[in-house]
């Protein structure tokens, strides 16, 4: 099947402006049959898990350029080519990887989920690193693992990725707008995170 993305087809159902109380938080409800989709399908995605990380970033900076400017290690190189070889890259995609697995070992644990990617849209706020971008991440994780896996990749498969994607993007926008009001309510100024505190998308 196509693996060419247009968007995740998500619109969201509830606000995500920082006075948004918390009942407005979106759930994640997959089936049991889904859950098993997702994690079987990870298992193999993990075969290639450090050439996935490098083709997720290379495509998102191809497909969204604008992107580069949000990650300081990389926004002032121009040879997309070259950053194939760069350890810095292949690091940071690994730790997107990693985050996209503890994400999955939490599906049967939607607090324990939640509070993870609450605290990855805070620290996206401190390092300046916008909402509207989230979405392309995944998108770019899903034509990339798509050929990988081939055949095992059905619509089934792919929808329930999209889910998952759909709702990291939802509870991590939540989470940068509580960190923005935080931040607001106390007056302070956001400093971007050294690289060193950049630890996940």
């Amino acid at each position: 099947m196509g693996c060419i993305l247009s968007g995740l087809g998500w619109t969201p159902k509830t606000s995500m402006d920082p006075v948004a109380p918390e009942a407005s938080m979106p759930t994640l409800e997959l089936s049991l049959q889904e859950q098993e989709l997702l994690t079987e399908s990870w298992t193999l995605i993990q075969q290639d898990i450090a050439k996935v990380g490098v083709i997720i970033f290379i495509r998102l900076f191809e497909t969204h350029p604008e992107c580069k400017d949000t990650f300081f290690l990389f926004r002032d190189v121009d040879d997309l080519q070259g950053l194939r070889m760069s350890k810095d890259l292949r690091a940071h995609g690994l730790r997107v990887l990693s985050f996209v697995e503890k994400s999955v070992a939490r599906i049967e644990n939607s607090s324990r989920l939640e509070e993870l990617i609450l605290e990855l849209g805070k620290s996206h706020y401190r390092y300046n690193a916008p909402p509207q971008y989230y979405q392309y991440v995944g998108m770019e994780f899903i034509s990339a693992v798509c050929p990988i896996l081939k055949e095992k990749w059905t619509s089934e498969v792919e929808e329930v990725w999209k889910v998952l994607f759909r709702y990291i993007c939802a509870v991590m926008e939540a989470g940068y707008r509580e960190e923005e009001k935080h931040r607001n309510v106390k007056g302070g100024t956001t400093k971007p995170l050294k690289r060193s505190q950049t630890t996940a998308i």
